[in-house]
């Protein structure tokens, strides 16, 4: 049982990066003027970046592919996210956004903190170290 639950928590906790890595492509322009406005310098140079490692550290945790990596990367990625996009703490949505962050930041390091299970391509490769 502990191998599907290990899988199905991948599926949810790789969910929410994946769709707003996608979400960022199909929106790009929005997305660009979006952290403009927050004040970030070099949005057009940050934008690719972040969608390179949503996607990228979304796939590595769904497909249990040195999901370790692909969890501290986006764990370390989130800290200044959620600072700059997720801290006017007058905003109810906002207060949300933040301790949403903090919950998938946890979910993140219990994963880096763990192997992503016998259901992964970690498994399948024998690059997982019982």
């Amino acid at each position: 049982m502990q191998k599907w639950i290990l899988l199905l928590a991948r599926i949810l906790l790789s969910a929410i990066f994946l769709k707003s890595g996608f979400d960022k492509i199909t929106g790009y322009a929005a997305t660009q003027q979006f952290m403009a406005a927050a004040g970030l310098p070099f949005a057009a140079l940050l934008l690719p970046l972040t969608i390179l490692i949503e996607l990228l550290g979304g796939l590595s945790i769904l497909l249990g592919y040195k999901a370790r990596w692909g969890a501290l990367v986006l764990f370390l990625f989130l800290i200044p996210t959620t600072l700059v996009f997720h801290t006017d703490f007058s905003q109810r949505i906002q207060v949300i956004q933040f301790m949403k962050n903090l919950a998938i930041m946890g979910g993140l390091l219990m994963l880096y903190g763990t192997e992503p299970g016998t259901v992964s391509l970690d498994e399948k490769l024998g690059s997982v170290k019982h």
